[in-house]
Formats: structure tokens, C-alpha cells, sequence
């Protein structure tokens, strides 16, 4: 069983925690998901760091990353995570 770490904008953030549940519930991978962020909060500088630290040691942990990249939308975040993931030798799902 492969572990998957979901990419993705978080303007698509419902659909990303739908794709984890059919990655894992219907194909058989274990999944990494990222932090979603509470409506209506404001993340300070320091968390927002500490967010982003710990999405890439979730990469650092996982076989393989999944970017939704709902209607061919990748942001500079996600295309920085797919660079590291690459560097780092992990599989790149869509």
C-alpha cells in the first residue's frame, strides 16, 4: 500500500478531502492529508511557517504525492511542492 500526501490549492479544499476519501476508500492508498484552514481564520506569519514546514515533512514521509489540480489549476505553492517532491525522488500523481 502506498502513502499518497494530497497538493492541491486550497481554494479546493472540499474537493481534496472528497479525493481522499475515494484514494483511500476505493483505491487502497493511505493518506497524507494537508492542514485545512477554519473558515474566517486569519493564520499569523509564524503559523502559516510552521504549516508549510510540516506539509513538507509530509511529503518527506510519503511514497508518492497527489495534486488536484481541479480544472488544470496548479498555484506556485503546489508547483514548489511537486518541484521538492521530484528532488526528493517521489512519485507525482494527478
Amino acid at each position: 500500500m502506498k502513502t499518497l500526501t494530497i497538493c492541491g490549492s486550497m481554494r479546493f479544499s472540499s474537493q481534496m478531502k472528497d479525493i481522499a476519501w475515494q484514494l483511500e476508500s476505493e483505491e487502497g492508498y493511505a493518506v497524507i492529508q494537508c492542514t485545512y484552514q477554519p473558515a474566517h481564520t486569519k493564520v499569523k506569519s509564524e503559523e502559516l511557517a510552521r504549516i508549510i514546514s510540516a506539509h513538507y515533512r509530509k511529503i518527506d514521509l510519503c511514497d508518492a504525492i497527489y495534486v488536484v489540480d481541479i480544472n488544470g489549476y496548479i498555484g506556485e505553492s503546489v508547483k514548489r511542492e511537486i518541484a521538492y517532491a521530484l528532488f526528493k525522488g517521489k512519485e507525482v500523481l494527478y
